[in-house]
């Protein structure tokens, strides 16, 4: 590689950086208090026992801290991935280069978004107990095994999520695109963005419901073992279809991920498209 390539190449690095970790801190913060609504409706204790709707920014700090690499790490991963299969792909398989591109995108990313989650998820459900308080309770009786309870039913939430979520998020932007006859705009991104994201979170809520489960049980139970098929079932047999997917429990999962998701693109495509036009001004 010579001298200037790799100056582009660093310099696309650092706006994918830039859009992935900035668009994430932004959103993230800003859906917060759906996100802990979520999270009280899937806890075991119940909506009222988990708190409510008071301190419904417990646990913020957790969110704080982990957004910006968790989703600087995906989009890196996602975008350098989906650019060296795209060399190598014909346009049918377009579709499979993006579901490979989000889904290792999504267990580089998990290695830092499961431990914010685990003790953002406990501060949600216990807001009368601070973030710091949770983190060292975690580590003082789990180890940093506890900070990564949950890591594999992660991962098996986000990677279908991420399967339904970006091959139709970039469809969408195709089809308008086509439709319009030029690349969208950043606000059609985010609509597309905004859809797919809702559409995933309803696919896989009841992966959402299992993985919360998995994250608040208590230490040393059947359910904190992380078996994602005995959550499930347990979930049915003591809640039956509504525990898994409820409507009061679609509602807020749809409702944060589509502007989530949407807002995240939005931000996301226009600082890569940034960095892309960079690269290609450098050559």
């Amino acid at each position: 590689m010579e001298p200037r390539e790799s100056w582009a190449a660093l310099a696309s690095l650092i706006f994918i950086l830039k859009a992935g970790g900035i668009a994430g801190v932004f959103v993230d913060l800003i859906l917060f208090p759906l996100d802990t609504v979520k999270t009280r409706l899937q806890s075991p204790q119940g909506f009222r026992k988990a708190g409510g709707f008071r301190g419904i920014y417990a646990g913020v700090p957790s969110t704080a801290i982990g957004s910006f690499p968790n989703a600087a790490a995906f989009f890196i991963t996602y975008e350098n991935v989906k650019s060296v299969l795209h060399h190598d792909s014909t346009s049918y398989l377009t579709p499979v280069t993006h579901m490979v591109a989000a889904s290792l995108g999504e267990v580089v990313a998990c290695l830092i978004r499961v431990p914010s989650e685990v003790v953002k998820q406990r501060a949600q459900v216990s807001p009368s107990a601070g973030t710091f308080r949770i983190l060292s309770h975690t580590l003082y009786h789990e180890g940093i095994q506890g900070l990564y309870r949950g890591y594999k039913s992660t991962v098996l939430r986000e990677i279908p999520f991420s399967l339904v979520q970006f091959p139709l998020w970039e469809f969408l932007k195709d089809l308008w695109s086509w439709k319009q006859g030029h690349v969208v705009d950043s606000w059609q991104s985010a609509v597309c963005g905004a859809f797919a994201g809702g559409f995933a979170a309803a696919v896989t809520t009841p992966l959402d419901v299992a993985k919360t489960r998995i994250m608040l049980a208590k230490a040393g139970s059947t359910t904190a073992s992380g078996n994602v098929l005995a959550a499930l079932g347990g979930i049915w047999r003591t809640q039956g279809l509504s525990g898994l997917q409820a409507r009061p429990l679609a509602v807020p999962c749809w409702t944060r991920s589509a502007p989530q998701e949407g807002l995240s693109m939005c931000s996301s495509s226009r600082q890569v498209g940034r960095g892309a036009d960079l690269h290609t001004a450098v050559h």
